[in-house]
């Protein structure tokens, strides 16, 4: 990943690896990051602008590598499509639902974590 990746914390989940609270610690935690962390602008597929209100995640996969826990999720969140913000203006201010899937690579020994949109 290149350096200008954004990097979170994700301490709780690595805390909670290997047990049963894993999975909901995790979902918490994603949701929690936004669209300032999250590809979500580059996730869109109906709108223009994401919005990260309401995220709902959806653990995919979790691959264990020594160094790193690998975790794909699917991000369900919304969109509008931006207008101008002119009185005259015709865009009505509907919000999409939108889905994207994302690779999040969480360091094992520090929780740190980059999150890189999936395209296939």
């Amino acid at each position: 990943m290149d350096t200008k990746t954004k990097t979170a914390i994700l301490t709780r989940s690595l805390c909670a690896w290997g047990s049963d609270a894993f999975a909901v610690t995790l979902k918490e935690e994603i949701a929690q990051l936004g669209a300032d962390f999250l590809p979500l602008q580059q996730g869109l597929s109906s709108g223009s602008t994401s919005l990260d209100s309401n995220l709902g995640v959806m653990i995919l996969r979790v691959t264990e590598r020594p160094d790193r826990l690998q975790v794909r999720a699917g991000i369900f969140y919304s969109s509008i499509v931006s207008g101008c913000s002119c009185a005259d203006d015709p865009t009505p201010i509907d919000e999409n639902r939108e889905y994207c899937e994302v690779e999040l690579d969480i360091d094992r020994g520090s929780g740190e974590t980059r999150a890189v949109l999936v395209r296939e």
